[in-house]
């Protein structure tokens, strides 16, 4: 539907078309009205900037050709690399140099504390093999939940002081058989939610042999002061840039180009003091995500993830910026400002379930420039419950600011529950130059749209739109 020629009131009454007639619809447009949203301070950004810790790693080198290595089909060089990690850890530690070429690695490259793996501009690894050789298993996360599985690509877990560098590139293997797994995964995956959420010990989720969850790119697990920078992410079986439980984490001038399923960019995950700066993400799934653990099993870690910046990236895939769905140890004190966004499904997707409980708030977006998206601005938080949870799951204090988008299918869908709508956002100075719906919206609080332009008509006031038949 086109709003082109509607009065803002005529927009209500037409929304009232294609809505369930059980909602509840209060709009007034009238100023005066205080937001209980809490006011971004963006100086706090350079406060978290300055805060976080670059890795120190002693200045020593150590190059694979050094160590066994030679480039080409014929020749493993994940001995050399594991031979040139275990060098410089003796003394301290120091920079692993992958020179230019093509390197074939059969199996994962697992990093120590004090290690810089650092690809010269022109290297490439590529991961090759069977999915034996990322045997035996590993502890990580896996969508939200603490898991034993294959071993990501590359892995770290408990580090401190642990650098990937260089201008060269990591490719997974556009013919991974790990690729395969996807069509393959679901009943592993629900039998690894079910232990999650039930509170079955990590040490009886192993997932090995015969299982078909697939590694990611790059999981860190636990770690303090962490550098990815320069280098060229591609064709990764899952998540692409995955930091768990980590703090002081620096992301930056990377080019994720990978688009297979659910090829997120970044996923920062329970993570506190984090950069993502300066970065391209063209990806088969989110840009940037932030999440903080699945169900139980993120409640009783009890990790956020908080004092974050996300700042002048590019993006382009799926989506652009994400929230959740596993956000059941909460997320806080977000900033994301000055970035662009070219074309996808949703350019902001919010996330969540009754089962996980948790809040997200204080999350504050503004200077982005958007091209197209069917999206722009979504909120589910009525996902459906797998296990029939009903956790108090909360997204609320949240700000929208300085947003440019050119056309985008619908401005506002929004999904809350009735028993947790989504609270408090913030909408100011949000131009969008073309769009079919403005709003789709069920289960809000306390929307406030200031200085807001759709196709020339100028929106302001708050909005709040319950649905009543929930609670008889």
């Amino acid at each position: 539907m086109n709003h082109r020629h509607l009065s803002q009131f005529d927009q209500v009454r037409r929304l009232q078309l294609f809505v369930p007639v059980s909602l509840l619809l209060i709009l007034i447009l009238l100023g005066g009205f205080i937001s209980d949203v809490k006011a971004a301070d963006w100086s706090d950004v350079e406060k978290i900037v300055a805060t976080i810790e670059l890795p120190k790693i002693p200045t020593g080198e150590a190059d694979i050709r050094n160590f066994g290595a030679s480039p080409g089909a014929a020749k493993n060089i994940l001995p050399a690399i594991n031979k040139a990690i275990a060098h410089l850890v003796k003394s301290g530690g120091g920079k692993v140099v992958i020179p230019a070429g093509l390197w074939h690695v059969k199996g994962p490259i697992h990093l120590k504390s004090k290690i810089n793996l650092h690809l010269q501009d022109g290297a490439r690894i590529l991961f090759v093999g069977e999915v034996s050789d990322y045997l035996p298993v590993v502890k990580q996360r896996w969508e939200g939940t603490e898991v034993y599985s294959y071993s990501p690509m590359i892995y770290a877990s408990n580090v401190e002081d642990v650098a990937i560098t260089g201008k060269g590139e990591i490719d997974g293997n556009v013919n991974s058989p790990f690729h395969a797994w996807h069509k393959l995964q679901n009943e592993d995956i629900s039998k690894l939610r079910k232990m999650g959420f039930s509170g079955v010990p990590v040490a009886q989720r192993v997932f090995a042999e015969g299982t078909y969850l697939r590694p990611g790119l790059i999981q860190i697990f636990g770690g303090k002061r962490i550098l990815l920078e320069g280098f060229t992410a591609l064709n990764s079986p899952f998540w692409v840039n995955h930091v768990v439980a980590a703090s002081h984490v620096t992301v930056r001038n990377i080019l994720v180009d990978s688009h297979f399923p659910n090829n997120d960019g970044i996923d920062i995950e329970s993570s506190e003091y984090v950069l993502v700066e300066n970065n391209v993400f063209k990806t088969g799934d989110d840009s940037v995500v932030i999440k903080s653990g699945r169900d139980l099993d993120g409640r009783t870690i009890g990790l956020p993830s908080r004092k974050i910046v996300v700042r002048n990236n590019e993006m382009g895939g799926e989506d652009g910026i994400g929230m959740g769905s596993e956000m059941s140890g909460g997320i806080s004190d977000v900033f994301i400002t000055d970035n662009i966004m070219h074309s996808g499904d949703s350019a902001f997707r919010f996330k969540a379930n009754l089962d996980r409980g948790g809040t997200v708030e204080r999350i504050y977006v503004r200077n982005f420039v958007i091209d197209r998206f069917k999206h722009l601005f979504w909120f589910q938080l009525n996902y459906p419950s797998e296990h029939g949870g009903e956790f108090e799951t909360i997204y609320k204090n949240i700000e929208f600011s300085n947003i440019a988008a050119k056309k985008v299918e619908t401005a506002f869908f929004i999904r809350g529950t009735h028993q947790f709508p989504l609270k408090n956002v913030l909408f100011k100075n949000i131009n969008i130059s073309e769009t079919e719906n403005t709003f789709d919206i069920q289960n809000a609080l306390d929307l406030e749209f200031e200085d807001v332009t759709i196709e020339g008509q100028r929106i302001k006031g708050i909005m709040s739109w319950l649905d009543e038949s929930a609670s008889h």
